[in-house]
């Protein structure tokens, strides 16, 4: 889904996306993987929100919520609350379940809190999206989402890559605009 949004954010004049992941936790809540990751995308940092015009997070659902390593990043933000950094700035997020009615719009709802708390601009996907009245499987007016199987093997079907494009396109455009 993240490379999905990406290629939305892309698709803009101007607009770069920056795919960052965040370290695991355990269950004492203290971080366990180690400070670079040894594949994948890099972790990201308090300066990569800082710096960024717009913002997208992604999260697979956990009980209608986060996952617990997306929460205690996000519960480490305060001090670019302090300081305003994320003011003004349009920010979105996605998800995916693994079950049908497994609490797509409940995380993407816990995901605007934090942002809306940092005074950005949550921007979600409009019914201009038609994919909207189409989809039999992910896809909000808070979010892009995806029906990933029981088993997290359903791969991402046309209607839910194209509302994850929108909605990448739609926090680039947003983003230079407000820029």
């Amino acid at each position: 889904m993240a490379k999905a949004v990406a290629r939305g954010v892309e698709q803009i004049s101007g607009a770069e996306a920056l795919l960052r992941t965040v370290p695991s936790v355990s269950p004492d809540t203290e971080a366990s993987q180690p400070p670079i990751p040894e594949s994948g995308d890099v972790y990201a940092e308090l300066d990569d929100l800082a710096g960024c015009d717009g913002l997208v997070l992604g999260s697979p659902t956990r009980f209608g919520n986060m996952a617990a390593p997306l929460k205690y990043f996000l519960d480490s933000t305060s001090s670019l609350w302090m300081k305003g950094a994320l003011v003004d700035k349009p920010a979105a997020a996605f998800t995916s379940t693994s079950s049908l009615h497994g609490g797509q719009e409940a995380t993407l709802l816990s995901m605007m809190l934090p942002l809306l708390h940092h005074g950005m601009i949550y921007v979600g996907l409009p019914y201009s999206e038609a994919g909207l009245t189409k989809t039999q499987s992910g896809g909000t007016p808070y979010g892009a989402s995806h029906w990933a199987g029981a088993d997290n093997s359903k791969p991402l079907d046309a209607i839910e890559t194209e509302l994850c494009e929108a909605l990448g396109q739609r926090v680039a455009r947003l983003a230079s605009k407000l820029k």
